[in-house]
């Protein structure tokens, strides 16, 4: 009997690897179909948050605006992730994450509605709209991003969030192309703000049926953790995390330097040194932009498994400083070309500094998420300062500042290579 002992313990402990392992495959597999229904989130708000690029040229034209006014768009809209991100966490605690992103499509779903009479308005009603709109996507993005990050191994949670972000780029990428045929080729020499009412009528109606859907889907309730894994930092609340707090001036700076590029398109391009394009010939160009951050981020899903979240970074935010300052410094179809590629730098920045950013959170989870979205309020600022250089130094110039900010993001990204590598 007591030889046999070993044997038995043996056996038990291998039939408990085997179920083990096949409870994980398990897993793995009813976690598909949760990511396919939650990456048509991040495919919606995509398209939703481009059309911004098209829409600024065509008001700063019909109001007569300076770059300064016209940035107040950004403003609105990413002002609304500083105001309501600390209230979304809240509010997804309390509801949960299905319910909360369904909140957040039926909100969202109001604002591209108040766009009807924002067009037989005024720029104010439409700067509210812009506002109430962003408020729906900043509760979706509070709920999904950390539903995605929990959603299988936390080692390939930055190549999740990255494959779901590549989603939302083919959204980025879809959206000028259709705000430029559907909103500026329809207005011609005459500017008509009436040209928005049947795209965002129609956006409205999209996001209140997938907001039913939505509620009506079975979804696996996620909880956050009681865990705090990150050895050697106060525990008090998310603020006490380092990597928490260079993340979040990370997002600020990415999203600001993403959007920036991203709204000042249209008229760099239509610059007589650069392209001269018309508008809306320019608007097929922004497409390119994002189509480059789609393409990156699904070699980047690749390229993340096997290299450090932190090298892949700092590598790309290095090419992108090498890619605004040759837009900055050239001319013609060179600087035209480095400023559209900056697109496929941009890739992985996003989904990476925010996954890092949460690592080890554990039962902080919520509260950093919530503080990494209202992070995204550098879309509203930086673009409003870059506007500002725009008015005083030209359009061209002005993406010095998009340069800098990539630059703090190579030191997060080297900075959290090394803390990778110790741990």
């Amino acid at each position: 009997m007591a030889n046999m002992a070993p044997s038995t313990a043996s056996s038990a402990a291998r039939n408990a690897a085997s179920a083990a392992l096949q409870q994980e495959g398990g897993a793995a597999q009813s976690n598909t179909s949760p990511l396919v229904i939650v990456t048509i989130l991040f495919f919606m708000w995509g398209l939703i948050t481009s059309l911004n690029d098209v829409l600024i040229p065509h008001l700063k034209a019909i109001y007569t605006l300076s770059y300064v006014q016209a940035m107040l768009v950004q403003f609105c809209f990413f002002g609304a992730y500083f105001i309501v991100s600390l209230p979304a966490g809240a509010l997804i605690r309390r509801i949960g994450y299905q319910k909360g992103a369904v909140a957040g499509l039926l909100i969202a779903a109001v604002g591209c509605a108040l766009f009807y009479p924002a067009s037989s308005s005024g720029y104010g009603l439409f700067l509210f709209a812009f506002f109430v709109l962003a408020s729906g996507i900043t509760v979706l993005q509070v709920a999904a991003n950390p539903y995605v990050t929990v959603l299988g191994a936390a080692r390939t949670a930055s190549s999740r969030l990255t494959l779901t972000q590549a989603f939302n780029s083919l959204g980025t990428t879809i959206g000028p192309a259709v705000g430029g045929l559907l909103i500026l080729s329809a207005v011609g020499a005459t500017a008509d703000v009436a040209s928005v009412r049947v795209p965002y009528l129609g956006l409205a109606g999209a996001l209140a049926l997938l907001a039913l859907l939505f509620w009506a889907a079975k979804l696996p309730q996620i909880a956050d953790s009681d865990d705090v894994a990150v050895a050697g930092e106060g525990h008090g609340s998310a603020w006490a995390h380092k990597h928490l707090v260079l993340g979040a001036i990370g997002i600020f700076l990415y999203v600001g330097a993403e959007v920036s590029i991203g709204s000042f398109l249209v008229n760099f391009l239509g610059e007589s040194q650069i392209a001269g394009l018309a508008h809306a010939d320019a608007a097929r160009y922004v497409s390119i932009y994002w189509g480059g951050a789609m393409v990156g981020r699904f070699i980047g899903f690749v390229v993340m498994r096997a290299v450090s979240p932190g090298k892949t970074l700092a590598f790309n935010s290095l090419a992108a400083i090498a890619l605004v300052l040759a837009a900055v410094f050239g001319q013609g179809s060179v600087a035209m070309w480095a400023i559209l590629a900056v697109g496929l730098c941009n890739s992985i920045m996003f989904p990476t500094i925010f996954s890092m950013a949460l690592h080890g959170l554990g039962k902080y989870t919520g509260q950093g998420s919530g503080i990494l979205c209202m992070a995204i309020v550098g879309g509203a600022l930086v673009p409003f300062a870059q506007g500002a250089l725009a008015d005083s130094l030209g359009v061209q110039l002005s993406f010095l500042l998009p340069a800098a900010c990539y630059t703090f993001i190579f030191y997060f990204g080297a900075k959290y290579a090394s803390m990778y590598a110790a741990r």
